[in-house]
């Protein structure tokens, strides 16, 4: 491997790209699918929601839209095969949908952690089971998993919710050592804080919260420049990158300081 050399390949023109975006109907997978048609690609959206997918695909006719519940692996399985037989092949698959929940020690609940495990990891775990068989087959495409900037390291309130962002990163890093020499594309997707459905409860102070239309931006452009590890803002998590290699005691320090918990 040339270390100068994107680790993966590079995306110029989406024009008739067939990308499976799973997790479309809100958030970062709704303004994914509606940047990517807007460039062209042709793209099967896909949740629970499909009034929400229908809003988004609605008088176009690039967008296939297919139902599913990622808990629910025969759902997983059916939409495959529907995007299947109408396109015949998958370029791109983006695993985005997942669950979030805030949780301490204080207030741990079974029933909500099973819930994260089932959506966030077990759910990817289905959509893994339909996309690579299609991949290796195909002996090209790529499959992108977001997971989160909370899984790089613990954090106050991310029990539970960060353990299955940080197997998520550990499960894409694997993909990455087995995918890449069949010639597949892998990508690492861990956001910071975005205006979604998901952090529009949260009573907490967000740094460097971002749109996300902006987070959807720079998901593509890192697909686009073949990078593995897409992250953003950059701000923001490069500064827990950083965080996550101090020594135990300067890292618990740090963040008691700076999150006052």
């Amino acid at each position: 491997m040339n270390l100068l050399n994107p680790m993966n390949p590079t995306i110029v023109e989406w024009h008739q790209y067939r990308v499976w975006v799973i997790g479309a109907s809100s958030g970062i997978g709704a303004e994914t699918a509606r940047l990517l048609l807007a460039k062209g690609a042709r793209v099967a959206l896909s949740a629970r929601n499909a009034k929400g997918l229908d809003d988004i695909s609605a008088g176009q006719h690039n967008a296939l839209s297919v139902v599913l519940d990622i808990t629910q692996h025969d759902t997983v399985i059916a939409a495959r095969d529907q995007i299947l037989r109408a396109w015949e092949g998958i370029d791109l698959i983006l695993v985005v949908a997942g669950g979030y929940g805030e949780m301490r020690a204080d207030n741990f609940e079974l029933a909500l952690a099973n819930r994260l495990i089932d959506l966030n990891l077990r759910g990817t775990m289905h959509c893994l089971d339909a996309a690579l068989p299609v991949l290796i087959k195909q002996g090209k495409g790529a499959i992108g998993i977001v997971a989160s900037v909370a899984g790089y390291s613990g954090l106050p309130r991310a029990m539970a919710y960060g353990a299955t962002k940080a197997a998520l990163i550990n499960l894409t890093e694997c993909l990455y050592f087995d995918l890449r020499p069949r010639g597949i594309g892998v990508y690492l997707i861990n956001p910071g804080f975005v205006e979604t459905p998901l952090t529009a409860d949260n009573d907490f102070p967000m740094p460097a919260i971002i749109s996300a239309t902006t987070a959807a931006k720079a998901l593509i452009e890192g697909v686009e420049r073949g990078e593995f590890h897409i992250h953003f803002p950059k701000r923001f998590t490069n500064w827990l990158r950083f965080a996550r290699l101090l020594p135990y005691r300067a890292y618990f320090a740090l963040l008691h300081k700076v999150t006052g918990l």
